[in-house]
């Protein structure tokens, strides 16, 4: 009599239950990693025409109530996203007007306030070789030894620049379309959609584009907020052009950490020239008080908020993006991780599954 063998186990019989839907995980980990990196590894390389397109998202998600506004009142789709673009044009362009203006009157104080400082620290600690004056003298060997590379240098500025005025302008005109055509946005989606998910990619991106406008609502009042604080301090230290340079922090704002560096160097330079040291000290203690209160209050309680994420998040986030993209990155870290949060709980909250609830105790 043949007695037959038991069937060997299979390969997810070897495992208990806990390790295999560990190495699920991982495996899924691995496929959103990988897919993750080509699409960095794609948005670079085709970085000319993928920054516009995610500037004007957000510069969509930030002017949609005005031009929402506008619509309501009456006007025309078309004339209402003009008139919108047009009012950021000149809002932008004003601020900059101002600060420019503001730098050119003092520029030749400044210039002459940083000698001055320089030479004081030379005379102090003795160094004489260091000297402004020393520099000067030796200004046209350097300018000789080096003068190929500083060619180099300005001629790659120059295309850099225009690089990135031809990027603003593609947003520009990319936010004027967004804003006429956002009433076909839900009916081009869903028409572009396989058949059945319609409904699903809908309202993951209704949770990725309110995910944006939370963003951008936190940043324009984060910004609004250190530009009130900053003038405030700068007319009652008496600088001059203390409206031009609130305008800079406000615009700066929307740069995390370069923005903020900037427009308060802006600021102390228009101070020492202006006022002299020690109010030029007042303003950087200005500058500084209010950075803080930003990173450490305004940053972490407004948008944890507005774009639901824990400060931390938010923080590394931002981190993460600097490292990965530069100043660009650090712009677009907080609402593109945004995004993806809001579409993960859409998707769990549709297909997520629901855990059975405990049987009650009784006694038998």
């Amino acid at each position: 009599m043949q007695v037959s063998k038991p069937p060997l186990p299979g390969p997810g019989l070897l495992l208990p239950d806990p390790l295999r839907r560990l190495a699920a995980w991982c495996v899924l980990l691995l496929l959103v990693s990988g897919v993750v990196y080509v699409g960095i590894r794609l948005c670079d390389e085709f970085r000319t025409a993928v920054v516009p397109v995610l500037l004007a998202l957000l510069g969509t998600a930030l002017l949609r109530p005005l031009h929402r506004r506008l619509v309501k009142a009456g006007v025309h789709r078309s004339v209402a996203a003009g008139l919108t673009c047009v009012a950021v044009v000149a809002v932008v362009g004003g601020a900059v007007y101002i600060v420019v203006a503001a730098l050119i009157d003092t520029g030749d104080e400044i210039v002459a306030s940083l000698r001055q400082a320089a030479r004081g620290v030379s005379d102090h600690f003795g160094a004489a070789g260091t000297s402004l004056d020393d520099l000067a003298s030796n200004a046209r060997e350097l300018l000789g030894r080096f003068g190929g590379t500083a060619a180099s240098g300005v001629i790659s500025g120059v295309s850099v620049v225009g690089e990135a005025l031809a990027m603003a302008v593609l947003a520009l005109l990319l936010v004027f379309f967004f804003l006429r055509d956002s009433d076909r946005a839900t009916g081009t989606l869903r028409a572009l959609s396989p058949r059945g998910s319609a409904d699903t990619l809908e309202a993951m991106a209704r949770r990725a584009f309110h995910a944006v406008e939370g963003f951008m609502r936190g940043t324009t009042l984060i910004a609004l907020i250190d530009a009130l604080c900053i003038t405030v301090g700068l007319l009652v230290l008496d600088v001059p052009g203390a409206a031009g340079l609130g305008a800079l922090v406000f615009v700066g704002a929307y740069i995390p950490y370069l923005g903020a560096f900037v427009s308060g160097a802006v600021a102390v330079l228009v101070a020492l020239a202006d006022r002299g040291f020690v109010i030029a000290l007042w303003v950087l203690g200005v500058v500084l008080a209010v950075q803080v209160l930003e990173g450490h209050v305004l940053q972490p309680a407004i948008q944890s908020r507005t774009v639901q994420m824990h400060p931390a998040v938010v923080m590394v986030t931002i981190t993460a993006g600097a490292s990965v993209a530069g100043v660009l990155g650090m712009l677009l870290a907080v609402p593109l991780t945004a995004a993806a949060f809001g579409v993960v709980q859409e998707l769990r909250t549709r297909y997520g599954d629901q855990e059975p609830s405990p049987e009650p105790f009784t006694d038998s």
